[in-house]
């Protein structure tokens, strides 16, 4: 169907919905891209691409216009809160014929891919409802106006309203992790990914270029603090290394629950969900943006493979599920470190930390 004047739109700008965007333009598709947020700066924060989010974006030919940003990320270090050596990946070797590992502003990432996907997003564009027909799907936004489409993609994140009208799924379930964000300034020289573990809750800095620290701490938990700055200083008082110094120094911190997707199908009708709105995980292996760049790159050689759009979200479910589930079991893995006292949990690492952590990636090294 490469080529083809199918009627295409992807509800959400973010970086699953740019990325489809962008992939449907190189194999000859015009989507329409709205989202329900006007224009606006985003949130500072870092994000941490691994090497197979650098392949997929080889992929969607924007290798050349990230390759100038953020910092090339060789060697993820762990440590236990006093700042000993636990274990440590060496980055090159794992992805190797595969990525480089990037860390880089969110933001900056986004206007690549704003810019790969032809940069018209019509934004205050909330769609009321979803009425799903033979072969199309009729689409309302709040504004009143309607239009048809033959194929609509949610990529509007865990709390999707496409999954909703399409009737795919309910609500993201809590994993029971609060995270905190930030980045920071001139803080003291991080050169590599750092991680401090402790018990139940971690603390980790990696350099995202210009002198900035992309800072992330999690805990166990269900609820937000009022002031996540206080909380932080306060859950982190005891970790050495270069905590403390980070914690000085931090200014503004963003908070937020971190929730699970996992549903029993992708689509119905001619309405598909992609990245976070289809299969959100934990942060914790930092595959989020890395698996919404994959699905654009599988669902756009899907649609240009097949006959119909119907076969099309056959072959795409069924080529990304394998990866998404084990992105998510093994998230779920890692996850359950957090329970086990560092008595236990830190002479393992100290002796097979690295094979361990590196496992958590062996799928995705393969083709996509």
């Amino acid at each position: 169907m490469g080529g083809s004047p199918l009627r295409i739109l992807v509800v959400g700008a973010g970086i699953a919905g740019l990325a489809v965007a962008r992939a449907l333009r190189l194999a000859g598709f015009r989507p329409d891209v709205t989202d329900k947020l006007p224009p606006g700066e985003s949130t500072e924060t870092g994000l941490y691409l691994p090497g197979n989010a650098a392949r997929a974006l080889h992929r969607l030919d924007l290798h050349d216009p990230v390759r100038p940003l953020g910092q090339v990320i060789r060697r993820q270090r762990f440590f236990d809160a006093a700042g000993a050596p636990l274990c440590e990946v060496d980055l090159d070797t794992l992805w190797a014929g595969v990525g480089e590992c990037r860390a880089l502003p969110r933001s900056d990432l986004h206007r690549v891919l704003l810019s790969g996907a032809g940069g018209a997003v019509r934004h205050g564009a909330e769609v009321r409802t979803l009425d799903l027909l033979p072969g199309a799907v009729g689409v309302t936004f709040t504004d009143g106006t309607t239009t048809e489409y033959d194929l609509v993609i949610g990529a509007d994140g865990p709390r999707s309203s496409v999954r909703a009208l399409a009737a795919l799924g309910g609500p993201p379930r809590p994993v029971g992790q609060v995270v905190y964000r930030a980045v920071l300034r001139d803080g003291p020289p991080v050169t590599e990914w750092t991680a401090l573990l402790g018990q139940r809750s971690g603390f980790l800095m990696v350099p995202i270029g210009g002198g900035r620290l992309h800072c992330y701490a999690d805990e166990a938990g269900t609820r937000a603090p009022a002031d996540p700055l206080a909380r932080l200083r306060e859950l982190f008082a005891d970790y050495r290394g270069p905590v403390p110094e980070v914690l000085a120094g931090l200014g503004a911190v963003h908070v937020g629950i971190t929730d699970e997707v996992e549903l029993g199908r992708w689509y119905r009708g001619r309405v598909l969900l992609v990245g976070d709105a289809a299969h959100a995980t934990a942060p914790t292996l930092s595959q989020g943006a890395a698996m919404a760049l994959e699905d654009a790159v599988v669902l756009a050689e899907s649609l240009r493979a097949a006959g119909s759009v119907d076969a099309a979200l056959v072959a795409y479910e069924s080529r990304r599920r394998p990866r998404t589930r084990w992105v998510r079991d093994r998230t779920r893995d890692r996850n359950r470190t957090r329970d086990v006292p560092p008595a236990l949990r830190d002479p393992l690492l100290r002796g097979r930390g690295g094979r361990i952590f590196g496992e958590h990636y062996r799928l995705l090294l393969g083709p996509l």
